[in-house]
């Protein structure tokens, strides 16, 4: 999943760099953050599994969820304009929305 999200986002970010370099490095930080919160949140559902400590999945969530709603934000302020956060987050949700396909397919396969 990482893999072809980081290939998928560097596609597009070539892409857009023709128009805009900048917004190109957002789609990128959008794309690290994305596969980053998605890797985090599998090793805290392991560990929410493995050690059953509600109190500390919770921080570790609440932790996830300052940092990555702390970086678009700051990428908005130094960029000055409201593209910047459209462009991070769609960086940002691509590892979600390729996963959801991915799954999908396997589950169609399952099904045959």
């Amino acid at each position: 999943m990482a893999l072809g999200t980081l290939l998928a986002v560097a596609l597009a970010a070539g892409v857009l760099a023709v128009w805009s370099p900048t917004f190109a490095l957002v789609l990128l930080a959008g794309g690290a953050a994305g596969i980053a919160n998605a890797l985090l949140s599998m090793l805290g559902n392991e560990r929410l599994l493995d050690r059953r400590n509600v109190p500390a999945f919770v921080l570790s969530s609440f932790l996830r969820l300052c940092l990555f709603g702390i970086v678009p934000v700051a990428l908005a302020l130094r960029f000055q304009s409201l593209w910047t956060l459209a462009w991070f987050f769609i960086g940002f949700f691509t590892p979600l929305g390729l996963y959801g396909v991915l799954l999908r397919r396997a589950y169609a396969r399952k099904i045959e």
